[in-house]
């Protein structure tokens, strides 16, 4: 379950019209924050991503399934959406949460340092076209200059 805190920020970010995956990154936040703390481990920073997305889809952040993927990823995170718009907030069983604490437990806890959360941004912007990333950029600078 994530925290009442971060709950509150993400509806918040939606409530001031602000997009599904700016409220999702409260979640992912979250996540690595306890990876940091040694609340539990990671395998990678993108496990830790992607933990702190699922959490987002079943707490009712309107986050779509991710476009390419396997199918296995797409479905799982199909039913994660339907689970989270229609009973947001239920809570998973608690052998399921018990067994993956367990599992993430004996994961590494170096994987959300600052070094390899720079590496994973880095390849990840890698990954777009040079006009996508000046999009995101002009828009960035738009909603920076109307918040002062």
């Amino acid at each position: 379950m994530p925290e009442k805190q971060t709950l509150e920020r993400a509806k918040e970010d939606l409530q001031e019209g602000k997009s599904p995956s700016t409220a999702a990154g409260e979640f992912v936040r979250e996540e690595i924050e306890h990876v940091r703390e040694g609340k539990h481990g990671a395998r990678s920073p993108q496990q830790a991503i992607a933990i702190g997305l699922s959490k987002a889809r079943r707490a009712g952040v309107p986050l779509a399934p991710p476009k390419n993927g396997s199918k296995a990823v797409r479905d799982r995170t199909e039913r994660e959406y339907e689970e989270g718009q229609e009973h947001p907030g239920r809570k998973p069983s608690a052998r399921r949460s018990r067994s993956r604490e367990a599992a993430l437990e004996r994961e590494p806890e170096s994987t959300t340092s600052r070094t390899a959360l720079s590496k994973q941004s880095k390849r990840a912007s890698a990954k777009r076209s040079a006009a996508s990333r000046s999009a995101s950029a002009r828009k960035a600078a738009k909603t920076r200059a109307t918040a002062r």
